[in-house]
């Protein structure tokens, strides 16, 4: 039997994460490469869920490790820290990806697809563009789904010309009301009440890395900032034991207001209030800020606190 290429997005996967690598699988399979198959790093979240419970589809099979020589194509991710256990030994034959270049290397030549668009959903659509493949409905809800769940409904200043271009022809190919379906996707996503605390800090958790410090910016989508503040002590608990856990300088998590565009976060961390004060001006009281206008972690909190840890 030949050897399967897994397709898979970062660990703590999101939407874009887990649609990008369906999408993948079957625009591969199009081409006729038969043995790409879609794949996990983690739990599927309730946003994705609802995509995949509104189209019947199954998740991905999860993986926690690949051996040495298995040849992988990374969706949403670049970054050795946020992919599988093995990957400086897989054989990586591709990359489809809208993030910064970081900490990535191959030993050989491979096909690599990087544009700064505000999604993975969308590089993936202006490929079947390029081919001249048809897309099923099927693949344009899933599609659709990742950008707005990446765009939080075209909000973001991720957002790109092209993003709003492929959100409103795939909303036409997957006969979709874009507003209605997408606004019921993110607000399934905001369901937090049966997570615990450690759960919520690692539901969608970047894991970064800078001259040597290791840091975490993590991120929860909600309609309530003040819900998710009632736990704040608990939060706090969980976030002390992952940094000690992990060696970790700093831990930012981000809790983020989808109707109104704002977020609160919770700081932990070395020289955590010079850091927040150099990044966005505020200062931290009872370890937290308000940040108003400020919902994209790689936009807008990332590249602040990168450049002053």
């Amino acid at each position: 039997m030949e050897e399967k290429i897994f397709i898979f997005g970062h660990k703590n996967p999101d939407t874009d994460s887990i649609c990008s690598a369906m999408v993948k699988e079957r625009f591969n399979r199009k081409l006729g490469y038969e043995k790409c198959f879609a794949t996990r790093l983690g739990k599927v979240n309730k946003e994705t869920q609802y995509v995949l419970d509104y189209l019947h589809l199954e998740a991905p099979e999860m993986i926690e490790k690949v051996e040495e020589g298995q040849e992988v194509i990374l969706v949403d991710h670049n970054d050795f820290s946020q992919s599988v256990e093995g990957i400086e030994n897989a054989k990586i034959i591709g990359v489809i990806d809208h993030h910064r270049i970081a900490n990535f290397r191959t030993a050989e030549p491979l096909y690599y697809n990087a544009k700064p668009y505000g999604c993975t959903g969308t590089i993936l659509y202006k490929e079947y563009q390029q081919r001249n493949l048809e897309i099923s409905k099927e693949e344009a809800i899933l599609m659709a789904s990742s950008i707005i769940s990446d765009t939080l409904l075209l909000k973001s200043p991720t957002t790109t010309k092209w993003d709003k271009q492929a959100l409103e022809d795939l909303g036409k190919i997957g006969q979709i009301d874009i507003q209605q379906y997408g606004l019921e996707m993110l607000k399934a996503g905001t369901d937090l009440d049966d997570f615990t605390e450690t759960e919520l800090i690692n539901l969608d958790a970047k894991n970064l890395e800078k001259d040597g410090k290791k840091f975490v910016i993590a991120q929860v989508n909600t309609v309530s900032i003040e819900d998710v503040l009632n736990r704040q002590q608990a939060i706090e608990t969980a976030m002390e034991d992952k940094m000690q856990a992990d060696n970790l300088s700093l831990f930012v998590f981000a809790i983020t207001d989808i109707l109104n565009s704002n977020s609160e976060i919770i700081v932990l961390g070395q020289n955590a209030d010079e850091i927040i004060q150099k990044a966005f001006g505020k200062t931290l009281e009872n370890h937290r800020a308000f940040l108003e206008g400020v919902v994209s972690r790689k936009k807008q909190l990332l590249p602040n606190i990168d450049k002053n840890i």
